[in-house]
């Protein structure tokens, strides 16, 4: 399998980039994310449509990226997501 390219928290609940390739995986996301911004929201200046359509195609989108991101990010995490407290934990 490789090396895992996120490791769990030590607070909270979720992952961090253990590596590059985790970095390059949360810089991707980020590019992407930019980009279905500057595709919906580029021309708005320039045509009459109401802005419901944009946003809610950009919400939708968005949200069709993040939950992809997510299983990406559980299948490449070692251990398992769980809410932790620290050294305590």
């Amino acid at each position: 399998m490789g090396s895992p390219w996120f490791v769990p928290k030590t607070h909270g609940y979720g992952a961090f980039p253990a590596n590059w390739k985790g970095w390059a995986a949360v810089a991707v996301f980020s590019l992407l994310l930019g980009l279905v911004a500057i595709a919906v929201f580029g021309s708005l200046g320039r045509s009459g449509v109401a802005l419901f359509w944009p946003v809610a195609l950009y919400l939708l989108l968005t949200a069709g990226l993040t939950l992809g991101f997510v299983v990406i990010v559980r299948r490449k995490t070692s251990g398992n997501w769980r809410w932790r407290r620290g050294a305590d934990d």
